[in-house]
């Protein structure tokens, strides 16, 4: 089965294409050549052109990875002190070829936005790679039995896999978009926000007003899907506890009451600020949840009954379940960019086998296998947001696993609070000026945002309904809906006719299919929530 997952998964991988620049520009004592593919236009003289003083011109380009050329970029004509000439510079064939560039996306120079960037705490491949595993491997994970409960077996194993493509191409497309418009920007690097943002401005006339108004959509809903991941991470943790503490010390206690212990070690975890430092906690997480997923196979693969004995297909109703589950088990949306905008070697990240399609198609496997697998065990005895409460609780080794899991969920709380309280704070700084009050406000902010995150929990303790939820009406309008909208506005004049055509309808599908999960799924997932408070 993993065979034919992975085969389904890469047959439906989308590899991002980048715009080569076929245009070279270089300076040569004070002079400057430009060499297009026929064209080699060369000035060894001051140019003088609508009486403009430009007894010295000179190129400014960012550095250019000469072995690798990723991108293209800009050119700009500077005077001798550094400033631009006030009218336009008719320099004959030169302008000829610089507009020509312009005007197909090109530019003049290879202006490349991943040797531009300044990070004080860069990420190695390994450390990504970690951080992208922790990202999406988290309670979702846990969730797939219930998901496939949801779904039958059958359509599970086939829409997680062809879910799990479209996703990863969905990361590609906020990359290879995050890349043009840097390129296009001048800029090192983008946020999801700034990559809506510069789309719309550089999209359709028409639609351009709306850049400012597409950037406070995705913030919004990057805040309220990291929060709500937040949310399932604090209750996911709060119930294994339950289980664990109940069976060996019969204290009874509430889930609102281990809510609120956690609450205090939760605000010390996410007073770290770097990501860098998160490494470690990562890594921990990682390996309890490796080890948490081997002993949660082992339960699974025992005494496994036919799949006669569990639905293929379960029914139209609970459909939208099971698309509110996956989609939220796919979590790693909001941390591509931050991810990739904070390693060391950013062209390691995309690729056919760069770290995101590795990563992604060890998660999908892992989805599918413990989906199915949990689903094929327990039938419909699978209820719950997480397959570690239906291990047997005598079994010192399955109460392991739920206290292994758990520890793993907490320290991976701090990972996905990275995002909402990266959008929220840059937003208030402007508000304090000292230091120390920023510093204070930052750690006031923090304790905020995660006794929020406490209280939502313990509002609405239903683990299956949350996690539904979060995944129908966030997650699928991250995941499914914007990205595809962003590149038909990043591309939609730089693409010929049978490209573009292809391009629209692909983006369409992916469109469509986020809305009516957004739409169905949402319902369903606010009707689980209600239906048992009113009963």
């Amino acid at each position: 089965m993993t065979v034919s997952t992975v085969s389904i998964w890469y047959a439906f991988i989308m590899v991002s294409h980048y715009i080569d620049a076929n245009i070279y520009i270089t300076e040569i004592n004070g002079d400057f050549s430009i060499i297009d593919n026929h064209i080699k236009v060369q000035a060894a003289k001051p140019v003088q052109a609508n009486n403009v003083n430009c007894d010295k011109m000179t190129l400014k380009t960012s550095r250019v990875n000469e072995d690798k050329p990723l991108l293209t970029g800009t050119a700009t004509l500077y005077n001798q002190n550094g400033t631009l000439p006030d009218t336009n510079i008719s320099c004959g064939s030169i302008n000829d070829t610089l507009e020509k560039n312009g005007a197909n996306g090109g530019s003049a120079s290879d202006y490349n936005p991943l040797l531009n960037r300044q990070l004080e705490n860069p990420t190695s491949n390994f450390d990504t790679m970690i951080h992208l595993l922790k990202g999406n491997i988290g309670t979702g994970i846990l969730a797939m039995p219930d998901a496939f409960r949801n779904s039958g077996w059958v359509v599970g194993l086939v829409c997680t896999a062809l879910l799990g493509a479209v996703c990863t191409h969905c990361m590609h497309i906020l990359v290879r978009c995050s890349h043009e418009l840097c390129v296009r920007t001048q800029r090192p690097s983008l946020s999801f926000p700034n990559v809506a943002e510069m789309a719309f401005e550089y999209g359709p006339p028409k639609l351009q007003k709306y850049s400012s108004a597409a950037s406070k959509f995705i913030n919004t809903f990057l805040v309220m899907t990291q929060l709500g991941f937040c949310c399932v991470y604090f209750l996911f943790v709060a119930t294994n506890l339950q289980e664990v503490i109940t069976h060996y010390f019969s204290i009874k206690m509430s889930v609102q009451s281990y809510l609120l212990i956690l609450l205090v070690p939760m605000i010390l975890l996410n007073c770290v600020k770097s990501l860098k430092y998160l490494t470690p906690a990562s890594f921990l997480a990682t390996i309890l949840t490796v080890i948490g997923l081997g002993i949660t196979f082992f339960y699974l693969l025992q005494g496994l009954p036919k799949t006669l004995n569990v639905k293929a297909f379960s029914s139209w109703q609970q459909l939208p379940l099971y698309f509110g589950t996956a989609v939220y088990a796919f979590e790693g949306i909001g941390m591509v960019l931050p991810l990739e905008n904070n390693m060391k070697n950013p062209e390691s990240f995309g690729g056919m086998t760069g770290v995101l399609n590795t990563g992604m198609v060890i998660v999908t496997c892992l989805y599918t296998s413990i989906g199915f697998f949990g689903y094929l065990r327990y039938g419909e005895a699978v209820k719950l947001g997480s397959i570690t409460l239906n291990l047997p609780c005598q079994d010192l080794l399955a109460q392991s696993v739920r206290a292994a899991m758990a520890f793993s969920i907490f320290l991976s709380y701090g990972l996905q609070f990275y995002v909402p309280i990266g959008i929220v704070w840059p937003a208030l700084k402007g508000y304090f000026h000292s230091q120390s009050s920023q510093r204070n406000a930052e750690l006031s902010i923090r304790v905020f945002l995660v006794t929020l995150t406490f209280a939502l929990a313990a509002a609405i303790p239903n683990l299956s309904a949350i996690i539904s939820l979060v995944g129908s009406f966030s997650s699928s309008a991250l995941a499914l809906i914007f990205p595809p909208i962003i590149e038909l506005m990043t591309f939609w004049d730089h693409c010929s006719g049978k490209e573009f055509t292809m391009m629209f309808v692909k983006d369409i599908i992916i469109i469509i299919i986020g809305f009516l999960g957004f739409g169905f799924g949402s319902y369903a997932s606010l009707w689980n929530i209600i239906e048992p408070i009113s009963s």
